[in-house]
């Protein structure tokens, strides 16, 4: 009982003494931090797990990106941004049945916009299916000429049929 009542003491000087508010430690009451007016931040806790993913994608580590897509996907499991994310992230892993999932998922709400189709074009032209990636390229070029994307796709779809393919033992000695 002693040891009880002095580390109590010691507590309340030790509380005195850096001028904290016994509240702090009490779990029934509201601290201050939560107190705090949150209406003028720019994002929800929610999307803090998107924004991060977005810019591991960015940064080329497809392998964190694809994971905190898929946290952001347990958060809000209707986001079409953390789907499209979650299907380039797999694209870049190779993971095209992660990827495939993804993209029919979306196919229905955003299936006809330029994001979707030069995604669905580049996850085409990762897997080597040139005539589909063109088709899907074509389609956002003709909602939007002038969508740098879609220009830079079409240039990529330009090189990669202009170099030749070459299978696995014709690069042995290089």
């Amino acid at each position: 009982m002693k040891h009880g009542v002095i580390a109590f003491a010691i507590v309340l000087g030790v509380a005195g003494c850096e001028n904290v508010d016994l509240g702090e430690f009490a779990g029934f009451s509201d601290r201050k931090v939560s107190l705090r007016d949150t209406s003028n931040l720019a994002y929800y806790p929610d999307d803090e797990i998107l924004v991060a993913a977005k810019a591991q994608f960015k940064a080329g580590n497809y392998g964190k990106s694809f994971r905190m897509f898929k946290r952001a996907l347990d958060v809000t499991p209707e986001d079409p941004a953390a789907w499209l994310g979650f299907a380039a992230s797999a694209d870049m892993l190779r993971k095209f049945d992660r990827s495939d999932f993804a993209y029919k998922k979306l196919q229905p709400t955003i299936g006809n916009r330029i994001e979707y189709l030069n995604n669905y074009g580049y996850s085409m032209l990762l897997r080597g299916e040139l005539v589909q990636a063109r088709a899907y390229f074509l389609r956002a070029y003709e909602m939007d000429p002038s969508n740098p994307v879609t220009a830079n796709n079409l240039e990529l779809l330009r090189n990669s049929v202009e170099f030749p393919k070459r299978g696995p033992g014709q690069l042995k000695g290089i």
